[in-house]
């Protein structure tokens, strides 16, 4: 972490004050050559910001947690699929409740009740 607000220490980038531009004739970062292989093509660019991703985390209680492990498993076992990961299960949750007015309504009839 941090004590700098705008600097970042974490992701593909946190070493780039640290690098030199590529000399006069160099076209970038060197690639390490397999045997029998051709050279890669050049990394995408960055993601636009509306596509990148944020990370949200969810504390359960353990048997939530275990509920929840159970349910992708029955889950994966109905869809015939090896697993069902819990970001399956918050991404399609989650796409639902912004979609779904009846569902929101449920999910903050919810909510309300806990507090």
């Amino acid at each position: 972490m941090s004590i700098t607000p705008d600097h970042n220490d974490s992701g593909p980038k946190r070493f780039a004050h640290y690098t030199t531009p590529p000399l006069p004739g160099q076209t970038g970062p060197t690639q390490r050559l397999r045997m029998g292989q051709a050279p890669q093509a050049p990394a995408a660019p960055a993601a636009p910001a509306s596509d990148r991703r944020t990370r949200r985390t969810v504390d359960l209680p353990l048997a939530t947690h275990r509920a929840l492990d159970i349910w992708q498993r029955e889950a994966a076992d109905r869809m015939a699929v090896a697993r069902v990961t819990g970001q399956e299960v918050l991404t399609a949750l989650i796409d639902q409740l912004l979609v779904d007015p009846k569902l929101s309504a449920q999910i903050m009839r919810a909510i309300q009740a806990r507090k």
